[in-house]
């Protein structure tokens, strides 16, 4: 079986990014869980806030999405999986976490025009009170249906902190440390 590679990390950490651009270098196949929640989001008319805190009361939502990342893990192809969990579900793949400084995360969420279903928000410090609310919502709902903490960096094979780092710079270092592993 191939070895897939699993992104996780901070909202605008650059995971979509990074995973994007390391599947072309790669040749594999691209996946992330946050434009399906994205797209899910939207169908329903509310932000990813919203349908991450409706996710808290309904397992639903994310049985949904874990379902396609337990099939890719069984099926023998190797992926790069933008995901928060799915390093949790394909326990022999790869295992990177992006990290980066909250105020440069906030910056680069509120200057990407790419994000149809996030709330339009004024300024970079609405940015940051959104996401360090979807955060902990996040990590909670996970503790709670699966007892995993997504802070706990010994989950990882690979840390990055991106805040000072480009793209190619981050893709070089995963890798690099991927083929070393």
């Amino acid at each position: 079986m191939k070895k897939s590679i699993t992104i996780t990390g901070s909202l605008g950490s650059g995971k979509s990014t990074v995973a994007k651009k390391l599947a072309e270098q790669l040749g594999l196949t691209y996946y992330s869980t946050g434009s399906a929640q994205r797209q899910i989001a939207q169908q329903m008319g509310i932000t990813t806030l919203q349908l991450n805190q409706l996710a808290e009361k309904d397992k639903s939502i994310d049985d949904k999405i874990d379902a396609v990342i337990k099939a890719m893990n069984c099926d023998g192809n190797a992926y790069i999986v933008d995901s928060r969990l799915a390093w949790h579900f394909m326990p022999d793949s790869f295992k990177v976490k992006l990290e980066v400084n909250p105020t440069e995360a906030a910056n680069r969420i509120f200057n990407d025009t790419s994000r149809s279903s996030e709330s339009k928000y004024q300024n970079p410090e609405e940015v940051f009170n959104a996401t360090a609310l979807r955060r902990k919502s996040e990590r909670e709902r996970f503790l709670k249906y699966y007892q995993v903490d997504i802070e706990d960096n010994t989950n990882f094979d690979l840390i990055i902190d991106t805040s000072h780092l480009s793209v190619e710079e981050v893709c070089m270092l995963i890798q690099k440390e991927f083929e070393n592993a």
